[in-house]
């Protein structure tokens, strides 16, 4: 069983989680399985919900096929654990949660996501803390069997944005993509291109054998064929093509504020921050028993 670990303890217990990431084409989204091989405790990082936005229509078949593939392997799920709320898809953590009573969290500043974007859709239940089983603090620390688990505090895509270590393995969310890729976006609110400078150095500062999994993959346009979801903090701190080969903070500003410039909103930005933020629940249904997500017109 998991468990939290107040106060800290001094040092990350080193051993090797198993990982399996699950690639979603729809959005470009890993999702992470992650066990103590010695115990079967898991966790799930970064769920995906499926969703057609132009029927409106919401399936949990790649939810319930992770469900599958966890009683295959014999595993307990205790954590469902979100690096942020995410504006690229829509969250499965509730369903997971509502089949296996496994916790749900995130850090602790989603409360400053909710308070900006719950006006833009009028929710009346914003800010929700109490939607999410726990909210992290920087540096606190979890229990996963055996395995030590260590938050990061790591913003700049957005305020929320936490980085998991688990034993010689970091999961990033968005700071990061592969190498070839680059970084996240910070032109959201509340995002800030030196914070997420100062981030990954943060996460730079980690051992270079450290095994880095990102958040999502996209095809550079030219070279790598094959989506690709793994590599380390000394290939990130080398050769990532935005930040690596020691890259100023300055210079990381300028490029980063001039990129995101050219960038179009995500697709899917508007219903899945109205389910994100609640944690991956659906809004509430009206008087015929209807859910409905909102669509702000000229407000983004």
């Amino acid at each position: 069983m998991s468990s939290l670990i107040s106060p800290l303890g001094d040092t990350p217990v080193a051993n090797r989680p198993d990982v399996e990431g699950v690639f979603d084409p729809a959005t470009h989204t890993i999702t992470y399985l992650v066990s103590d091989p010695a115990t079967g405790a898991a966790a799930v990082i970064d769920p995906v919900l499926d969703f057609d936005a132009a029927a409106g229509r919401t399936s949990t078949a790649s939810a319930d096929r992770l469900l599958a593939r966890i009683a295959e392997l014999g595993l307990k799920l205790d954590w469902v654990l979100e690096t942020h709320a995410h504006a690229d898809h829509l969250t499965a953590a509730t369903h997971l949660r509502d089949r296996t009573g496994a916790k749900i969290a995130i850090g602790e500043n989603i409360i400053r996501v909710q308070e900006g974007f719950g006006p833009l859709f009028d929710m009346p239940d914003m800010p929700n803390p109490a939607v999410f089983d726990h909210l992290f603090e920087d540096g606190e620390r979890l229990t996963l069997g055996e395995l030590d688990i260590e938050v990061l505090h790591t913003p700049g895509h957005t305020p929320a944005c936490v980085s998991y270590l688990i034993g010689d393995a970091v999961f990033v969310g968005d700071t990061l993509f592969m190498p070839d890729y680059g970084t996240a976006r910070c032109d959201f609110p509340g995002g800030d291109a030196a914070t997420l400078y100062r981030s990954i150095q943060r996460l730079f500062a980690l051992p270079a054998e450290t095994r880095l999994f990102v958040g999502h993959d996209y095809l550079p346009k030219d070279g790598r064929k094959a989506f690709a979801w793994e590599t380390t903090v000394g290939q990130e701190k080398a050769a990532n093509i935005h930040v690596g080969g020691g890259v100023s903070e300055a210079d990381f500003v300028a490029m980063r504020t001039a990129r995101d410039k050219t960038l179009g909103m995500p697709a899917l930005i508007l219903p899945s921050l109205q389910v994100n933020l609640r944690a991956g629940d659906l809004p509430p249904p009206d008087r015929q028993g209807r859910r409905y997500l909102r669509l702000p017109l000229n407000a983004v």
